[in-house]
């Protein structure tokens, strides 16, 4: 193993950017800057981003595009699962974090570099998902954590780059944002409150649409495969795709509050326009192509299946167990959902599927039935009331 050297993972970001400069000249370390796509840059980004990180003295600046493979083994059983984190957010950051971090343990180790460095504080989540996915991958890597460790704020972390001559957005850096292919999280001085909003240049998508329009989503097997017709080769693009679409109108913003691993609460901002319309339009298909039961079944393991990923347990067995079980009730989710985008808000219009249960050959609910009579209602009433009828023959206290 290169003891001198460190894998730093890099964003570009406040965080990093001062990690990066007090590994390499307080530590005295190797640094080499590996930043990790889950979705969220452009090429032109990643090219400013290295060039950013070359500035700071880095030995090395490394990027792994993760975003087809953060699909295919996160962001895919969160569609199927309909997975909101307390009926709010879509887990854009937390299913985010789960890709990076085994991607740099798992490049560490390949470049047999023991040393593994994130710029996560001690008050949040980040920084138990990283170390525990970190810890199992690369059990002999020792993971240094300046800012947990020195127990910085924003501002010091300002002070010490202007410090070292380091020239950089400052303005920009006072709030915290993570981009990817599942959302766009925003954290500030607003979100330390209880109270205040984020105001509208925190926000890292303007809005430049008004009046509304209609996108048609299509699945095949519960994975998006089209957006208005237009087919696409992975379904990374396809949310992207729509992202560029309804981003513009405002949708998707939100502030999520919630328990954090650590057990405080905690406050952040996101704009997921996409992740939003695509599970809400999932979830519309799967109520008229799923049976009452594979729904039930279905919210209970989400729930779980979500908290423990937002909690860093991705790694555990029972996660692939219920992912099976996610996977195989996608079989008939195929179908069109035609979504009307307007400003700040959507609606979900309705859907076409040759799966769809609300066929107009089993009867019309509330108007008309072709499958059973009156009598037939009668007879099954009596039975379906028939343990409930014992029961308040014996207990007769009025209701």
């Amino acid at each position: 193993m290169n003891n001198n050297k460190v894998v730093l993972a890099f964003s570009g970001g406040l965080d990093t950017s001062f990690c990066a400069v007090y590994l390499s000249k307080i530590m005295n370390l190797e640094v080499h800057a590996v930043l990790v796509n889950t979705g969220g840059f452009s090429n032109d980004e990643i090219l400013e981003i290295e060039r950013h990180a070359l500035s700071l003295g880095v030995a090395s600046f490394h990027h792994i595009n993760e975003t087809e493979h953060y699909y295919n083994t996160v962001v895919k059983y969160l569609i199927f699962g309909n997975i909101l984190k307390n009926n709010t957010y879509p887990l854009s950051v937390s299913a985010e974090r789960i890709a990076q971090a085994a991607a740099i343990a798992n490049y560490s180790k390949k470049q047999e570099i023991n040393k593994i460095a994130h710029g996560s504080t001690g008050a949040g989540n980040d920084q138990v998902r990283f170390d525990l996915i970190m810890s199992i991958l690369h059990p002999y890597s020792e993971i240094i954590t300046p800012i947990r460790d020195l127990k910085l704020s924003r501002t010091e972390e300002i002070n010490f780059l202007k410090e070292n001559g380091i020239d950089m957005n400052y303005e920009k850096a006072t709030y915290s944002i993570n981009k990817g292919l599942w959302g766009t999280s925003v954290g500030g001085k607003e979100t330390l409150t209880s109270n205040l909003p984020l105001p509208e240049s925190a926000w890292p998508t303007p809005i430049s649409k008004s009046g509304e329009e209609v996108v048609i989503v299509e699945f095949e097997k519960g994975e998006i495969s089209s957006i208005n017709n237009e087919k696409f080769a992975h379904p990374s693009l396809a949310i992207q795709h729509l992202k560029l679409i309804s981003q513009p109108y405002g949708i998707g913003r939100d502030i999520h509050v919630g328990d954090t691993i650590i057990g405080i609460k905690g406050r952040v901002g996101f704009e997921a326009a996409a992740p939003l319309i695509i599970i809400k339009s999932h979830h519309l298909l799967e109520k008229h192509n799923l049976t009452k039961w594979q729904l039930y079944w279905k919210d209970q393991l989400s729930i779980w299946y979500g908290n423990s990923l937002h909690e860093g347990q991705f790694l555990d067995p029972t996660m692939r167990n219920i992912e099976k079980f996610l996977y195989d009730t996608q079989e008939f989710i195929s179908g069109k959902v035609i979504v009307r985008l307007l400003p700040h808000r959507f609606v979900l219009e309705g859907i076409e599927s040759q799966y769809d249960l609300m066929s107009p050959k089993f009867g019309s609910y509330g108007e008309m039935n072709n499958s059973w009579s009156g009598e037939d209602v009668k007879g099954f009433t009596k039975i379906f009331s028939n343990q409930l009828f014992m029961y308040h023959s014996i207990h007769t206290k009025d209701l």
